[in-house]
């Protein structure tokens, strides 16, 4: 398929700044937007989605199934390479390998972050579920607070990604808003791109990393930088409003977890998570 000729032909702003161009085989040219940085650094799920994009292209089955990033050093908007690998092929699933890179002052490549992942078709799952899981319990969308209302719970600093996104987080979990945050590493909210788009597989890509950090109700501040994440993308959602809860259980040693659900508009569990990143630094 053409990556570079399908997104041209639509309005998302996130298929847009997904966009890949085929340079050779396994190898594309990306353009990283500052639409989808926080502090200044371009987000982690944004880059996930990003590579799964590249990978979806290279690899024979269409959908990320499970992928694991290491961010290795910070991004910048600006050009990307990515280059991709296929690691191996089966009749269900096929596993590969993906990597980032952007460019040094001296011109020099230098990698940002590398992905392996396996892929498959989501439609061709089966239909039985057998799960004692259940969606978090949250306020209506209505009652919850977006980054329009005041006091608005915006990430201190840049915060562009906010724009890109609809987020509307629980009211209780937004006590780091306004300075009495709750004690508890939680952070839970619904979720949808401000464009209207619909969820699909690779939109869980950037779902599971785009809540404010849950070390925000932990009473910390600032950057919380992901160190690895690993995505299970369960089944392709349904349209409408998505339901994420994160939690953490552990910070120790300057690290936490970050573990994440996302539930869609049917109650199904669409897509989990777990992150490790570092504990803001005062």
């Amino acid at each position: 398929m053409s990556t570079s000729t399908e997104t041209a032909a639509v309005a998302s702003e996130f298929d847009r700044d997904t966009a890949i161009t085929l340079r050779e085989p396994g190898v594309y040219d990306a353009d990283l937007s500052a639409g989808w940085t926080i502090i200044q650094a371009v987000n982690g799920g944004y880059l996930l989605a990003l590579l799964g994009r590249a990978l979806g292209d290279h690899l024979p089955h269409p959908d990320p199934f499970t992928i694991s990033a290491h961010y290795l050093t910070p991004s910048v908007p600006g050009p990307a390479v990515i280059r991709t690998e296929t690691v191996r092929t089966g009749r269900t699933l096929s596993t590969g390998q993906a990597s980032l890179f952007q460019f040094a002052e001296d011109g020099t490549e230098v990698e940002r972050i590398r992905v392996l992942a396996s892929y498959g078709d989501l439609d061709a799952l089966p239909d039985d579920v057998r799960t004692v899981a259940t969606p978090p319990a949250m306020a209506p969308i209505e009652n919850c607070f977006s980054a329009a209302d005041n006091p608005a719970p915006r990430i201190p600093g840049s915060s562009a990604i906010a724009d890109r996104l609809d987020l509307r987080l629980d009211p209780a979990c937004v006590g780091w808003a306004v300075g009495a945050p709750s004690g508890k590493g939680e952070m839970r909210a619904w979720f949808g791109l401000a464009d209207g788009r619909e969820p699909d597989a690779l939109s869980l890509l950037l779902a599971v990393d785009a809540l404010p950090p849950t070390s925000f109700e932990l009473g910390l501040k600032g950057w919380t930088p992901t160190v690895e994440l690993t995505t299970h993308v369960r089944c392709r959602p349904a349209p409408g409003p998505l339901r994420i809860s994160i939690t953490t259980r552990n910070l120790a040693g300057g690290f936490l977890e970050e573990d994440a659900e996302v539930w869609d508009s049917a109650g199904r569990l669409v897509a989990q998570s777990r992150q490790l990143a570092r504990a803001p630094r005062d």
